[in-house]
């Protein structure tokens, strides 16, 4: 591998992992999956960063073409995300299990169900690594560039996977009064994340709006 593609495969690396950002999900992670054996909630972790996985392939591959054909702008995406974000820290704030299912679903369809959204999507690939992986497939000129670029992709989902199922042996040593500490300060710090991505959509939105009218 010369030196150029060793520079974009860790430019992607690093650019990616950033923008997934497993740590601060992990504690959402444990509260919702708090309720259910271990084993589904290692699959709950597996499908979560499947579906991030697949998220930012076919966005790396479509995203352009999608966005465009149907007007949807990444603002919008951050104004939902900060609202579902808000929701789930508040109730993390609140000390109780973000867990919502209905008594008559299985852990099984729980499990599969958190899995794909808001674990998979928009958490951990949201906005941000959707807008990622869509310039630096821009950016890639060759095909071994794209192939670095997905090799990447595969690195920080892996990565990531090995990040959500060690939060579980942390849950183990800090025990519950120390993980409903965490779980309320973890709570506050998504609020206040779920707010800043909610005026930013909010912001880009009326700039957008001033511009178009100016």
């Amino acid at each position: 591998m010369s030196g150029e593609l060793l520079q974009f495969g860790l430019l992607c690396f690093v650019s990616i992992f950033t923008m997934v950002n497993p740590l601060p999900v992990v504690p959402i992670y444990l509260s919702m999956t708090a309720g259910i054996p271990a084993a589904q909630a290692r699959r709950v972790a597996f499908r979560s960063t499947l579906t991030a996985l697949v998220v930012m392939i076919f966005f790396a591959l479509t995203g352009q073409f999608i966005f465009r054909f149907f007007n949807i702008s990444l603002d919008a995406m951050r104004i939902v995300g900060g609202v579902l974000f808000f929701g789930i820290g508040y109730e993390m704030l609140q000390g109780r299990p973000t867990r919502t299912k209905h008594d008559e679903e299985s852990d099984a369809e729980y499990a599969e169900d958190i899995s794909i959204t808001p674990l998979g999507t928009p958490m951990l690939s949201g906005p941000g690594t959707i807008t990622s992986v869509i310039l630096l497939m821009n950016e890639s000129d060759s095909l071994a560039e794209r192939g670095v670029l997905f090799g990447a992709m595969l690195a920080v989902a892996l990565l990531t996977y090995a990040i959500l199922v060690g939060g579980q042996g942390l849950l183990t040593r800090l025990g519950t009064s120390g993980h409903k500490v965490i779980t309320r300060i973890m709570g506050l710090i998504v609020m206040v994340i779920a707010v800043e991505f909610f005026f930013a959509g909010l912001r880009g939105l009326a700039k957008g709006f001033v511009q178009g009218t100016g």
